[in-house]
């Protein structure tokens, strides 16, 4: 629709009157943008994972490759499994302490170069597959982007240690109560 509308504006025919002057004072500015129009590269849609993290869908590339198991008759002609990899170690979203989060939560998920590669053969439709390597790419990176909270350390207060020796002395008097009852004395 845009196409069509800038082709309309860069034509030679110009619509007469003073908006025919204002058309060619403008043609040249017309005409380039169309043609940025036509070299701009697709923009690929932004993944959106937490506030701060977002990965753009170019940075992962799907393979569709054949499911393993059983099927129906078109088993050995249908690619419906995925694989998706993201090279979580280029990538610009991530931050050096996210992707050290990252390696071990993706475990043998992850090759030596940093590539995660997530293979989906849960469903039967590969659109279904997709959706589900990329659901559980982003649930991974959300796990990664959450900082562990260390625990400081703490020591006892002296009434705490006070109430832990009552209580053990009191434990210890009811177990040396329990000895059998001896009816001579």
């Amino acid at each position: 629709m845009a196409k069509n509308r800038l082709k309309r504006l860069t034509s030679k025919r110009a619509p007469s009157g003073a908006s025919a002057q204002a058309m060619a004072q403008y043609r040249p500015l017309f005409q380039l943008l169309y043609q940025v129009h036509l070299h701009t590269p697709d923009f690929h849609a932004v993944i959106q994972i937490t506030p701060t993290i977002s990965i753009n869908e170019n940075e992962i590339e799907e393979h569709f490759i054949r499911a393993p198991g059983p099927g129906g008759q078109k088993v050995n002609k249908t690619e419906s499994a995925v694989q998706l990899r993201f090279n979580a170690r280029t990538s610009t979203a991530l931050s050096n302490a996210v992707f050290l989060r990252l390696k071990p939560l993706a475990g043998r998920r992850m090759t030596r170069d940093g590539i995660v590669v997530i293979t989906a053969n849960r469903f039967r439709a590969q659109e279904q597959n997709r959706r589900d390597a990329v659901e559980r790419l982003i649930e991974l990176i959300r796990k990664a982007a959450v900082p562990p909270i260390y625990r400081r350390p703490t020591k006892p207060s002296k009434a705490a240690k006070r109430r832990r020796q009552d209580s053990k002395h009191r434990q210890s008097t009811l177990k040396k109560n329990r000895g059998k009852i001896n009816l001579s004395e």
